[in-house]
């Protein structure tokens, strides 16, 4: 099984001057497949088409949590609507300045042990395919993957069972 036979092509994405407002608006209700149920992240294509970053939800999540407040007590430093506070100040910043940019791809003739060994490596749920031009064409979903493995694994073979 190729990536190619898993992945779900591209409808919705995001441009890189898009805002956060605009942004989780798409994210609530972008397609997957042929329903609109929303999705977790989104790729980030330039004007020609090509992969340049990924938004997700931690990546938003990572806006209203800024990384000093780690560093504190925050006990100290919070008050009742902090997150809403700074999550409406935020909604005018631009993806580009908020998407990862370091993105792991895979070709769409990749192996489905290769598309595994990538999301367990580096902790991703999302992969996005790209052709030969290395224009993303789609997104192979954790999910998607692990029903392949599963229905692999639970599929009679009499030839292996002896």
């Amino acid at each position: 099984m190729k990536a190619k036979d898993l992945m779900i092509p591209i409808q919705d994405y995001l441009r890189p001057d898009n805002t956060l407002k605009e942004a989780v608006n798409l994210l609530k209700t972008a397609k997957r497949g042929e329903d609109r149920i929303g999705v977790k992240g989104l790729p980030v294509l330039d004007e020609k088409g090509r992969l340049i970053g990924m938004l997700s939800m931690r990546d938003i999540l990572k806006v209203v949590f800024p990384f000093y407040m780690s560093m504190m007590d925050l006990g100290d430093f919070t008050w009742d609507g902090m997150v809403e506070s700074i999550a409406r100040r935020s909604s005018d910043k631009l993806v580009k300045d908020v998407m990862s940019k370091v993105i792991i791809t895979v070709d769409e003739n990749a192996s489905l042990m290769e598309c595994v060994d990538h999301m367990i490596k580096h902790n991703i749920k999302r992969l996005p395919v790209v052709d030969k031009s290395g224009k993303a064409v789609g997104m192979l979903y954790e999910r998607d993957v692990f029903f392949a493995i599963i229905k692999a694994m639970l599929e009679e073979n009499n030839g292996d069972r002896k």
